[in-house]
């Protein structure tokens, strides 16, 4: 698959499942702690060597567009945290979004706990570069994987898996049971993602060096969120058809036998 996409207005979607300061999945208690300042975070590469860039463009194109709050949250390859039967569990999404943070953010800087420093994730991503599959590991026990965490633990209902080499596209919502089922894209190819009016899709192109494909946003009327090079680029033209129309328009007076003053 090379594209996602969204209807021309919001589609009906499963509802966000809210989650309370602390709940039980899965027979294991949860609850929402802040990172021990000696907590050790793994120090592990990035999967994809195109991660830093992919999620930039994810980020700029909404910072552009007036979608990103001063309390929004979009981390990427960075600690969300959840402690699990008093275990600290930290995983890492390449990209995330999260719609409000509740503390300056001179306290997220280094991780983010939800439920006690904001709200819960409403999208999280992964870009995959390898067949390991711990995208879709489902598993319960500790340290649990990462399905399992966004799932069950973060009850996170949009989870986007992307493989930046060939364009696929995974997008994963719950079900009536409480599970994450693939959500099938539109007819333009792409996912409405209800609770940030946006739509998200992939897009084939150039950016700062990398011809490939891309994830991209488009708003409810199906324009396509812009990236500053894009911004640039549209009101160069606009300029040079102003520039053209008024040099038709001289033209015409003169012909007209008018000088134009």
């Amino acid at each position: 698959m090379t594209a996602l996409s969204s209807p021309t207005g919001p589609a009906a979607n499963p509802a966000r499942r809210p989650a309370p300061a602390g709940h039980v999945a899965n027979n294991i208690q949860v609850t929402w702690e802040k990172l021990p300042d000696d907590f050790v975070l793994p120090g592990d590469p990035v999967d994809n060597i195109n991660q830093p860039s992919l999620a930039a463009a994810l980020t700029e194109s909404l910072e552009l567009a007036g979608k990103l709050s001063d309390t929004t949250l979009t981390p990427t390859n960075y600690g969300i945290c959840a402690t699990l039967d008093g275990q600290m569990v930290v995983k890492a999404p390449d990209w995330a979004f999260v719609p409000a943070i509740w503390v300056p953010r001179a306290e997220v800087e280094r991780s983010y706990t939800p439920q006690l420093q904001g709200e819960l994730p409403v999208v999280v991503m992964e870009f995959i570069s390898d067949e390991d599959g711990k995208e879709y590991s489902n598993k319960p026990t500790y340290p649990p994987g990462k399905w399992f965490f966004y799932e069950q633990i973060l009850l996170v209902p949009h989870y986007v898996i992307f493989q930046p080499s060939s364009g696929l596209v995974e997008v994963y919502q719950f079900n009536e049971a409480g599970r994450y089922a693939v959500q099938p894209p539109d007819e333009h190819n792409r996912y409405w993602i209800a609770e940030m009016e946006l739509a998200l899709g992939v897009w084939q192109g150039s950016r700062e060096g990398r011809n490939g494909f891309w994830l991209r946003w488009w708003d409810a009327e199906g324009n396509l969120l812009l990236w500053g090079l894009e911004r640039v680029e549209q009101e160069r033209q606009r300029v040079e058809q102003e520039r053209q129309r008024a040099e038709r328009l001289v033209a015409q007076l003169r012909a007209a036998g008018i000088e134009p003053e």
